[in-house]
């Protein structure tokens, strides 16, 4: 019988449903009741059927957005596991799950003396996304345009932390869209580790080679309904950190007109709060071209929030990436709304690619 102590249970694995790189989902009987979790093999381990483990409940419990999974927290068997573990830059630092990474920028690593004076992307494009769910019409419509282009995202820690949740990265990489991963501040399990989105974008084109990148927050924003209080915010902080670095800086709006809440209609507030207010240098936000009564809301929405008068606003026709989608066998959702009953939504992040690439093109 589970112990059930806040949020926590321990239970018996009875079954390894699904298994990824370094992480596997497994079904947990607790209290007679079978539950999903995801485990995180860096952190608690090699799981077998029969283990016993401690499983966190607490977000299903709350009905948050976790997919219905829970966690596993840690392997209460007794058998010793010898791993090697390299580098000694913690992610999740000064919690029980802390695990060390071999970041890049580390002494030990083999591109410390690449990025111990860099400085500048160089006019790179980096394409700053405001939600997760915009990452899959970026890459196809970069592809589609410029197959042989070399494509890396950089995943920040303002949602979720393992990169392995992302059902969409691992759909892009297999399908090659997206051709390597860097996962920066405890963000962790990309193909490369970086301390801050600062070096993450530096390694993202020192390291991983990029054409183009594209940096944001992993599935899971984080929201309350105030101005501010919001991890859709990460959008402006990475907007300063590729204008600092030099890269040429579009942000992608967040649009939609299926939700529910006012407060995301049109342009949503994390856009207006990220952009209107935390990015501080001027970069172009791009736009799919929306006609009639949406678009007159968008406008006005930018233009009461400064975004028209402090960045450099394009508005594009976009023929591209409905169809990139459809070639590529892929049908991506953003908030379970489908690609039909958003089309503004992935229309607008793939305006992003082909603005940058354009860019490029006129030696910008």
């Amino acid at each position: 019988m589970g112990a059930r102590v806040r949020g926590r249970a321990v239970g018996t694995v009875v079954e390894i449903l699904e298994e990824r790189d370094d992480a596997s989902v497994v079904a947990v009987e607790t209290d007679g009741i079978l539950r999903r979790a995801w485990s995180f093999e860096r952190l608690s381990g090699h799981l077998e059927v029969g283990d016993r483990v401690l499983i966190n409940t607490s977000a299903v419990e709350l009905g948050l957005g976790t997919g219905g999974l829970d966690f596993v927290v840690a392997n209460l068997r007794t058998r010793r596991e010898d791993e090697e573990r390299r580098g000694h830059i913690m992610k999740l630092r000064y919690t029980p799950m802390q695990t060390p990474v071999l970041a890049v920028e580390e002494p030990d690593s083999p591109w410390h003396q690449t990025l111990r004076e860099a400085r500048s992307l160089k006019g790179t494009p980096v394409i700053v996304l405001g939600l997760h769910s915009q990452l899959t019409a970026v890459c196809a419509t970069a592809k589609a345009i410029e197959p042989k282009m070399r494509i890396v995202y950089v995943m920040t820690d303002g949602a979720a932390l393992p990169i392995t949740v992302s059902t969409t990265v691992g759909e892009l990489v297999a399908k090659g869209l997206l051709e390597a991963t860097i996962t920066g501040g405890n963000s962790f399990g990309g193909d490369y580790e970086a301390v801050n989105v600062y070096s993450a974008l530096l390694a993202a084109k020192l390291v991983a080679g990029a054409d183009l990148i594209v940096a944001g927050i992993g599935p899971g924003v984080v929201g309350t309904s105030t101005h501010l209080g919001h991890t859709g915010i990460d959008q402006g902080t990475s907007v300063n950190a590729a204008l600092a670095l030099d890269g040429l800086t579009i942000a992608v709006p967040r649009i939609a007109f299926g939700d529910v809440r006012q407060r995301h209609q049109g342009v949503s507030h994390h856009t207006l709060a990220a952009l209107g207010l935390v990015a501080m240098g001027k970069c172009t936000v791009t736009l799919a071209a929306i006609r009639g009564e949406r678009g007159e809301v968008v406008a006005r929405q930018l233009q009461e929030s400064g975004i028209f008068s402090k960045h450099h606003v394009v508005t594009m026709e976009n023929d591209v990436t409905l169809r990139a989608l459809e070639e590529a066998k892929l049908r991506p959702t953003t908030m379970g709304r489908t690609v039909e009953q958003e089309p503004e939504f992935f229309m607008t992040a793939g305006v992003a690619p082909i603005w940058a690439l354009l860019e490029k093109g006129r030696g910008a």
